[in-house]
């Protein structure tokens, strides 16, 4: 009977420990945080979606931009040389590449000074990379935006509190800290699609980057083809 006497308030206790600490072990979903960062998440959604969708785009335009043109440039060298004008230039035309007008556009220029090619070759590659850097500098505005959006709705949020705290004339921790971890979502969010932006930016950039080098070798290339019969 003791023994019986003794087990039965511990197990009670027990059981009403597990009870008790069971509510407070609740799942953190990641929509529901997402959700709870209030209005502010829509523009910060919305900019992210933009952004990517530039990414994508940008991508897959200047990957077609910077495949190897080597092909195209010894093509080229080989119908001068050999005098075919009008292969060269239909070879430029067929290549439908960045690379591929400027050299035709220099090649309609042949029999004027070499400074007026270059000149003409100079233009269309600046309208070549001003196509390839399109929609980039988007990229690099939401890189800003989004971090401030963010803060925005954390201040918000903390004004938010506070006046009810004013209202109330008291302050509960569970309300200031339930209702401030909340609303850091919104700075979490925001930093996040920043940083993400700020990398992409960069990533096409430097893309762009490698191939105007490139451009810019090979036009000093086919210059420099140019002027060999005059030496």
């Amino acid at each position: 009977m003791l023994f019986l006497l003794i087990d039965t308030p511990l197990t009670d206790t027990t059981h009403t420990a597990a009870t008790q600490i069971a509510p407070a072990e609740q799942d953190l979903r990641f929509i529901d945080l997402l959700m709870k960062g209030g209005w502010v998440m829509l523009p910060i959604a919305l900019i992210a979606f933009i952004g990517l969708v530039i990414f994508i785009e940008r991508y897959l335009t200047i990957r077609k931009a910077s495949r190897d043109e080597s092909n195209l440039m010894l093509q080229v060298k080989q119908s001068i040389l050999s005098g075919k004008l009008d292969a060269a230039i239909a070879i430029c035309r067929n290549s439908n590449t960045p690379l591929g007008r400027m050299l035709q556009k220099g090649l309609l220029r042949i029999g004027r000074p070499i400074k007026d090619i270059e000149a003409a070759i100079e233009n269309v590659g600046k309208l070549e990379v001003s196509k390839l850097e399109k929609n980039i500098s988007i990229l690099g505005i939401i890189a800003g935006i989004a971090p401030m959006l963010g803060f925005v709705g954390t201040i918000i949020g903390v004004i938010t509190i506070f006046h009810d705290v004013s209202i109330k004339g008291l302050i509960e921790i569970g309300t200031v800290s339930g209702g401030l971890y909340t609303k850091m979502i919104t700075s979490a969010a925001g930093l996040i699609v920043g940083i993400v932006s700020y990398v992409l930016y960069h990533i096409l950039n430097i893309m762009v980057d490698r191939i105007i080098l490139r451009m810019e070798t090979d036009a000093i290339e086919f210059i420099d083809l140019l002027e060999e019969p005059g030496k």
